[in-house]
This record gives structure tokens, sequence and C-alpha cells, in this order.
């Protein structure tokens, strides 16, 4: 999101040259790895992670969503890449909201091995619903942590989000300090606009020092649009680190 006016493998050596400690990015399929792995490498930038794919909420889906994040797996692990972001899907039409549920959980258990053995933690994110995700099944992290507590895997966690959980319930130090042993991964926007900290309401300054006043060691992704200068934006989110 950061640098998407630079070509694809261009952005990667954009976010090394301003210091960043490593690169993310969405769909893995839609790119040509070998070339953004070539550059990440070049650029002695690591590729935190990708998302996986498929869809968690449809049981009828199930056998393809297992085969689909098994296959990211491998890709992972190839490439040493230690984090797989897992979205549920869309609250299914007709179906109860427990089956669903139960449905993420079974697709979770099934592929956790496999995660475990490969290295690669999968971090399910929550999305908000009222701005940017109409539909989306997966709105709170209440419900996230207990889809982590149902499946009791250590490399099954929660992706944090702070753009989508200000916008959905709010309360965010407190949520995220009490249950920081659930969560592999953050995101980073400012509300509104999802634009970098420091543009709208949230106090970053003081939520990153919360985070760093725990026992977490992952990533925390600049998923953001710049207002201003991109380069700017991740050096002033780097110097708060």
């Amino acid at each position: 999101m950061v640098y998407d006016d630079e070509p694809f493998a261009e952005r990667i050596e954009r976010a090394a040259d301003v210091g960043a400690d490593a690169v993310e990015f969405w769909d893995w399929r839609e790119k040509d790895l070998e070339t953004v792995v070539e550059t990440a490498d070049a650029a002695d930038v690591p590729i935190a992670g990708f998302v996986a794919g498929g869809t968690l909420t449809d049981p009828d889906a199930a056998d393809d969503t297992v085969e689909t994040i098994r296959e990211s797996i491998d890709t992972a692990a190839e490439h040493d890449v230690p984090t797989l972001i897992v979205t549920t899907g869309q609250d299914q039409d007709g179906l109860e909201r427990e089956t669903q549920y139960d449905n993420i959980v079974d697709v979770l258990s099934t592929v956790a091995p496999d995660a475990e053995d490969a290295g690669v933690t999968l971090v399910v994110e929550p999305l908000n619903t009222a701005v940017d995700h109409p539909g989306y099944f997966l709105e709170t992290s209440e419900e996230g942590f207990e889809i982590i507590d149902d499946v009791g895997s250590p490399n099954v966690t929660l992706l944090y989000d702070i753009y989508h959980q200000q916008i959905t319930e709010g309360n965010l130090i407190d949520t995220i300090t009490d249950n920081v042993e659930k969560i592999g991964h953050f995101h980073i926007a400012d509300v509104p606009g999802r634009h970098e900290p420091g543009t709208g309401e949230l106090a970053y300054e003081r939520i990153l020092e919360a985070i760093d006043d725990t026992d977490y060691g992952g990533y925390v992704g600049c998923e953001f649009s710049p207002v201003g200068d991109a380069d700017e934006a991740v050096a002033n989110v780097l110097d708060w680190q």
C-alpha cells in the first residue's frame, strides 16, 4: 500500500532504502515471486509475510481451502517467509454463524500441523465491516482470540490490525496488552482514512510504546496509504520503534 505508485519490485528497494526491517504484500500468486524474492535478497530485506488465500467460512470449499493454505505454507517455507496472513472470507448467506465459525476452526486445525512442521505462523485477521469490508465474517478481536484458543496451536495466532480494530471496537492498548501472547503480527494505519500514523485520531507513539513494553517480538506492518511523502511516512514510524 505504501509505494503503490512504483513497479512492484522497486517498492521493495525503496522500502529497504528508507530503513524498513522487512516487507510484506498481499497475494503471492499474483506476483512474479522469484523476482520478488531475488529483489528482497539483493536489498538485504526479508519478506515478513503474504496472504495465504482461501475461504474459511464455506464448508463446501473447505477441502479446496485446506489445499490452498497448504500450498502457501510450502511456498512460505521455501522462501523463508515466517508468516501467512489468513482472512476468513465473507459471511455466507443462509448458513448459521456457528456453522461458519466451526468450519474456520476445522480448517485451521487441519492445516496447523503443516504450519508447525514448516515453521510458518498463520495469522488470522479480523477486518472492519463498517468502512472497508462489508459482509466480512470476522470483525472483533474477541471472536478472533476465541478462534485461536479453539485451534490451540502455537502456529495459529491473530493479526491485530490497529486501524480495523479502532473502527470496530476501540480499547486498543488494553486489548493488545491483555492478549499479546495470542498476537503474531500487527498492521498499522490511522483513523479515519487509513493513512499514515499522525494523520488521524490515534496516539501511535503511545500505542507502539505499549506494544514495545510487552514480550511481543514480531513485526509491525505499515498497511497504510500515505497522504504525504511515502518515505517520510515510513521513516517517522521507524523513529518510534
